[in-house]
């Protein structure tokens, strides 16, 4: 029997990045990306881990975000993707493409506009 799971065609950062913030656990969170980590959220800058434990206690995981994953495609380069992903949280709600860069297992570039 065929699997029926989108998620299971993600990169293992991808699933990661979902299952961490749906769990509510923000130190697994934020070993989902790397060092040099760069996250991106509609023109707002974050790097590194700092950056990326900020934007997740604003707008992640601090609003109780939930993820329900739709679906993942290639991009242009090596290691790019944009999933597309559900999301519902105390701080906004909808579905929209999250464009990763996974570098290592892990991610290194998040993009959301």
């Amino acid at each position: 029997m065929a699997d029926t799971d989108p998620l299971a065609a993600a990169p293992a950062a991808i699933q990661e990045f979902i299952d961490a913030t749906n769990a509510g656990d923000t130190e697994r969170f934020v070993a989902v990306f790397t060092d040099d980590a760069y996250l991106n959220d509609w023109g707002r800058e974050f790097h590194g881990p700092g950056g990326v434990r900020s934007w997740n206690q604003t707008d992640n995981i601090g609003m109780r975000s939930h993820f329900d994953f739709i679906s993942v495609e290639p991009g242009s380069g090596p290691g790019e993707y944009t999933a597309t992903i559900k999301v519902t949280s105390n701080r906004f709600n909808g579905t929209g493409p999250f464009k990763f860069k996974v570098r290592d297992d892990k991610v290194a570039s998040l993009v959301l506009s």
